[in-house]
Protein backbone atom coordinates (compact mmCIF):
# COMPACT_ATOMS: atom_id res chain seq x y z
CA UNK A 1 0.00 0.00 0.00
CA UNK A 2 1.18 3.49 -0.81
CA UNK A 3 1.16 5.99 2.06
CA UNK A 4 0.53 9.62 1.13
CA UNK A 5 1.90 12.07 3.70
CA UNK A 6 0.67 15.65 3.29
CA UNK A 7 2.59 18.54 4.86
CA UNK A 8 1.40 22.13 4.59
CA UNK A 9 3.76 24.98 5.39
CA UNK A 10 4.34 28.70 5.19
CA UNK A 11 7.63 30.33 6.23
CA UNK A 12 8.54 27.15 8.12
CA UNK A 13 12.30 27.19 7.59
CA UNK A 14 13.08 26.67 11.28
CA UNK A 15 11.33 23.30 11.47
CA UNK A 16 10.53 22.03 7.98
CA UNK A 17 13.78 20.18 7.33
CA UNK A 18 13.24 18.11 10.49
CA UNK A 19 9.78 17.11 9.26
CA UNK A 20 11.06 16.28 5.76
CA UNK A 21 13.86 14.11 7.14
CA UNK A 22 11.39 12.38 9.43
CA UNK A 23 9.46 11.19 6.37
CA UNK A 24 12.57 10.52 4.26
CA UNK A 25 13.98 8.20 6.94
CA UNK A 26 10.88 5.98 7.06
CA UNK A 27 11.61 2.36 6.20
CA UNK A 28 8.35 1.74 4.29
CA UNK A 29 9.28 1.57 0.58
CA UNK A 30 6.10 3.08 -0.90
CA UNK A 31 5.68 6.65 0.40
CA UNK A 32 4.44 9.75 -1.38
CA UNK A 33 5.31 12.98 0.45
CA UNK A 34 3.32 15.99 -0.73
CA UNK A 35 4.29 19.47 0.50
CA UNK A 36 1.90 22.37 -0.02
CA UNK A 37 3.75 25.64 0.52
CA UNK A 38 1.72 28.84 0.72
CA UNK A 39 4.35 30.88 -1.12
CA UNK A 40 6.97 31.20 1.60
CA UNK A 41 9.36 34.16 1.60
CA UNK A 42 11.95 32.76 4.03
CA UNK A 43 14.38 29.88 3.42
CA UNK A 44 11.55 27.34 2.99
CA UNK A 45 11.87 27.22 -0.85
CA UNK A 46 15.61 26.52 -0.54
CA UNK A 47 14.96 23.65 1.85
CA UNK A 48 12.32 22.20 -0.45
CA UNK A 49 14.72 22.44 -3.38
CA UNK A 50 17.22 20.26 -1.51
CA UNK A 51 14.52 17.62 -1.01
CA UNK A 52 12.96 17.88 -4.47
CA UNK A 53 13.93 14.30 -5.29
CA UNK A 54 11.89 13.09 -2.30
CA UNK A 55 8.82 15.32 -2.22
CA UNK A 56 6.15 16.66 -4.55
CA UNK A 57 5.76 20.40 -4.02
CA UNK A 58 3.02 22.89 -4.80
CA UNK A 59 4.11 26.43 -3.91
CA UNK A 60 1.49 29.13 -4.38
CA UNK A 61 -0.71 31.41 -2.27
CA UNK A 62 -3.68 29.73 -0.61
CA UNK A 63 -6.72 30.70 1.42
CA UNK A 64 -5.46 29.24 4.67
CA UNK A 65 -4.29 25.97 6.15
CA UNK A 66 -7.40 23.98 5.25
CA UNK A 67 -7.33 25.18 1.65
CA UNK A 68 -3.72 23.96 1.52
CA UNK A 69 -4.71 20.61 3.00
CA UNK A 70 -7.39 20.24 0.34
CA UNK A 71 -4.78 20.81 -2.36
CA UNK A 72 -2.82 17.94 -0.88
CA UNK A 73 -5.88 15.69 -0.83
CA UNK A 74 -6.59 16.50 -4.47
CA UNK A 75 -3.28 15.04 -5.65
CA UNK A 76 -2.69 12.30 -3.07
CA UNK A 77 -2.61 8.90 -4.76
CA UNK A 78 -1.94 6.59 -1.82
CA UNK A 79 -4.31 4.04 -0.32
CA UNK A 80 -3.44 5.48 3.12
CA UNK A 81 -3.57 9.23 3.73
CA UNK A 82 -2.19 11.21 6.65
CA UNK A 83 -0.96 14.68 7.59
CA UNK A 84 2.33 15.69 9.20
CA UNK A 85 2.68 19.33 10.25
CA UNK A 86 5.80 21.25 9.28
CA UNK A 87 6.90 21.48 12.93
CA UNK A 88 6.22 17.81 13.78
CA UNK A 89 8.11 14.59 13.23
CA UNK A 90 7.50 10.86 13.29
CA UNK A 91 8.57 9.19 16.52
CA UNK A 92 10.67 6.56 14.73
CA UNK A 93 11.68 5.42 11.27
CA UNK A 94 9.24 2.50 11.42
CA UNK A 95 6.01 4.42 12.06
CA UNK A 96 4.65 4.27 8.52
CA UNK A 97 5.65 0.65 7.96
CA UNK A 98 3.91 -0.43 11.16
CA UNK A 99 0.79 1.54 10.22
CA UNK A 100 0.68 0.17 6.68
CA UNK A 101 1.09 -3.43 7.86
CA UNK A 102 -1.70 -3.11 10.42
CA UNK A 103 -4.07 -1.48 7.95
CA UNK A 104 -3.36 -4.14 5.33
CA UNK A 105 -3.91 -7.08 7.67
CA UNK A 106 -6.77 -5.81 9.85
CA UNK A 107 -8.72 -4.11 7.02
CA UNK A 108 -9.55 -1.06 9.16
CA UNK A 109 -10.71 2.25 7.70
CA UNK A 110 -8.92 4.38 10.25
CA UNK A 111 -5.99 3.87 12.56
CA UNK A 112 -4.95 6.25 15.34
CA UNK A 113 -1.99 6.48 17.67
CA UNK A 114 -0.67 8.74 20.41
CA UNK A 115 1.33 11.93 20.03
CA UNK A 116 3.63 13.71 22.45
CA UNK A 117 4.36 17.42 22.72
CA UNK A 118 7.72 19.13 23.18
CA UNK A 119 9.09 22.68 23.41
CA UNK A 120 11.28 23.86 20.55
CA UNK A 121 14.09 24.68 23.01
CA UNK A 122 14.15 21.13 24.37
CA UNK A 123 12.90 18.70 21.69
CA UNK A 124 13.99 15.57 23.57
CA UNK A 125 11.85 16.29 26.64
CA UNK A 126 8.20 15.25 26.48
CA UNK A 127 5.87 17.68 28.25
CA UNK A 128 2.52 16.03 27.45
CA UNK A 129 1.14 12.86 25.90
CA UNK A 130 -2.14 12.87 23.95
CA UNK A 131 -3.59 9.37 24.23
CA UNK A 132 -5.99 8.68 21.39
CA UNK A 133 -7.37 5.55 23.09
CA UNK A 134 -9.69 7.83 25.09
CA UNK A 135 -11.47 8.72 21.85
CA UNK A 136 -14.64 7.15 20.55
CA UNK A 137 -17.27 8.71 18.26
CA UNK A 138 -19.63 9.34 21.20
CA UNK A 139 -17.09 11.77 22.62
CA UNK A 140 -17.11 14.08 19.62
CA UNK A 141 -19.90 16.07 21.30
CA UNK A 142 -17.53 16.62 24.22
CA UNK A 143 -14.86 18.05 21.93
CA UNK A 144 -12.68 14.94 21.90
CA UNK A 145 -10.90 13.85 18.74
CA UNK A 146 -7.97 11.58 17.90
CA UNK A 147 -4.75 13.54 17.49
CA UNK A 148 -4.84 14.56 13.83
CA UNK A 149 -1.15 13.92 12.94
CA UNK A 150 -1.54 10.46 14.51
CA UNK A 151 -4.61 9.61 12.43
CA UNK A 152 -4.33 7.49 9.27
CA UNK A 153 -7.29 7.06 6.92
CA UNK A 154 -7.92 4.98 3.83
CA UNK A 155 -8.34 6.94 0.61
CA UNK A 156 -11.84 5.48 0.29
CA UNK A 157 -12.88 7.18 3.55
CA UNK A 158 -11.31 10.46 2.50
CA UNK A 159 -13.10 10.42 -0.84
CA UNK A 160 -16.40 9.73 0.88
CA UNK A 161 -15.93 12.53 3.43
CA UNK A 162 -14.66 15.18 1.02
CA UNK A 163 -12.68 18.34 1.65
CA UNK A 164 -11.93 20.39 4.74
CA UNK A 165 -14.15 23.44 5.15
CA UNK A 166 -11.90 26.42 4.49
CA UNK A 167 -13.96 28.95 6.47
CA UNK A 168 -12.67 27.43 9.72
CA UNK A 169 -9.53 28.99 11.17
CA UNK A 170 -8.50 26.43 13.80
CA UNK A 171 -11.05 23.61 14.17
CA UNK A 172 -11.37 22.57 10.53
CA UNK A 173 -9.66 19.28 11.34
CA UNK A 174 -12.17 18.64 14.14
CA UNK A 175 -15.09 19.32 11.77
CA UNK A 176 -13.51 16.99 9.20
CA UNK A 177 -13.10 14.25 11.82
CA UNK A 178 -16.75 14.58 12.83
CA UNK A 179 -17.67 13.76 9.24
CA UNK A 180 -15.23 10.84 9.26
CA UNK A 181 -16.57 9.18 12.41
CA UNK A 182 -20.12 10.42 13.02
CA UNK A 183 -22.91 8.35 11.49
CA UNK A 184 -20.38 6.26 9.60
CA UNK A 185 -19.99 2.50 9.91
CA UNK A 186 -16.26 2.97 10.35
CA UNK A 187 -13.82 0.26 11.35
CA UNK A 188 -11.05 1.84 13.41
CA UNK A 189 -8.26 0.76 15.72
CA UNK A 190 -5.95 2.40 18.26
CA UNK A 191 -2.21 1.71 18.23
CA UNK A 192 -0.98 2.00 21.84
CA UNK A 193 2.27 3.80 21.11
CA UNK A 194 3.59 7.24 20.24
CA UNK A 195 3.57 7.83 16.51
CA UNK A 196 4.26 11.57 16.24
CA UNK A 197 6.20 14.18 18.20
CA UNK A 198 4.56 17.61 18.00
CA UNK A 199 6.14 20.97 18.77
CA UNK A 200 3.95 23.24 20.89
CA UNK A 201 3.15 26.65 19.50
CA UNK A 202 0.95 25.61 16.58
CA UNK A 203 -2.14 27.50 15.53
CA UNK A 204 -4.35 25.82 18.15
CA UNK A 205 -1.89 26.19 21.06
CA UNK A 206 -0.93 29.86 20.87
CA UNK A 207 -2.64 31.11 24.00
CA UNK A 208 -6.01 32.06 25.38
CA UNK A 209 -7.32 33.79 22.24
CA UNK A 210 -6.66 30.68 20.16
CA UNK A 211 -8.34 28.49 22.77
CA UNK A 212 -11.45 30.66 22.75
CA UNK A 213 -11.69 30.60 18.95
CA UNK A 214 -11.00 26.87 18.92
CA UNK A 215 -13.89 26.09 21.24
CA UNK A 216 -16.26 28.42 19.40
CA UNK A 217 -15.46 26.58 16.18
CA UNK A 218 -15.75 23.17 17.87
CA UNK A 219 -19.24 24.14 19.03
CA UNK A 220 -20.09 25.31 15.51
CA UNK A 221 -18.74 22.08 13.97
CA UNK A 222 -20.88 19.94 16.26
CA UNK A 223 -24.02 21.92 15.51
CA UNK A 224 -23.43 21.94 11.74
CA UNK A 225 -23.18 18.15 11.77
CA UNK A 226 -26.18 17.48 14.01
CA UNK A 227 -24.29 16.70 17.23
CA UNK A 228 -26.12 17.89 20.31
CA UNK A 229 -23.72 19.68 22.63
CA UNK A 230 -23.08 22.94 24.50
CA UNK A 231 -20.07 24.99 25.49
CA UNK A 232 -20.02 23.61 29.05
CA UNK A 233 -19.89 20.06 27.72
CA UNK A 234 -17.00 20.98 25.42
CA UNK A 235 -15.05 22.75 28.16
CA UNK A 236 -15.39 19.72 30.45
CA UNK A 237 -12.50 18.03 28.63
CA UNK A 238 -9.88 20.42 29.99
CA UNK A 239 -9.39 18.84 33.44
CA UNK A 240 -8.45 15.60 31.66
CA UNK A 241 -6.13 17.50 29.31
CA UNK A 242 -4.34 19.02 32.30
CA UNK A 243 -3.71 15.54 33.65
CA UNK A 244 -1.99 14.64 30.36
CA UNK A 245 0.99 16.68 31.56
CA UNK A 246 1.44 14.04 34.29
CA UNK A 247 0.31 10.91 32.42
CA UNK A 248 3.28 10.48 30.10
Amino acid sequence: MKVSVITVCYNSAQTLERALRSVAYQDWPNIEHIVIDGGSTDRTPNILQRFNHLVSVISEPDRGIYDAMNKGLDIASGEIICFLNADDQYASSSVLSSIAKIMMTSKVDALMGDVVFFHKNNPKRTIRRYRSNRFNPDRLAWGWMPAHPGLFLTSAVVKRVGHFKIDYQIAGDFEFIIRVFYQQNLRYQHVPKVLVRMQVGGVSTRGLRSKILLNIEVLRACRENGLKTNIFKILAKYPIKILEFFWR
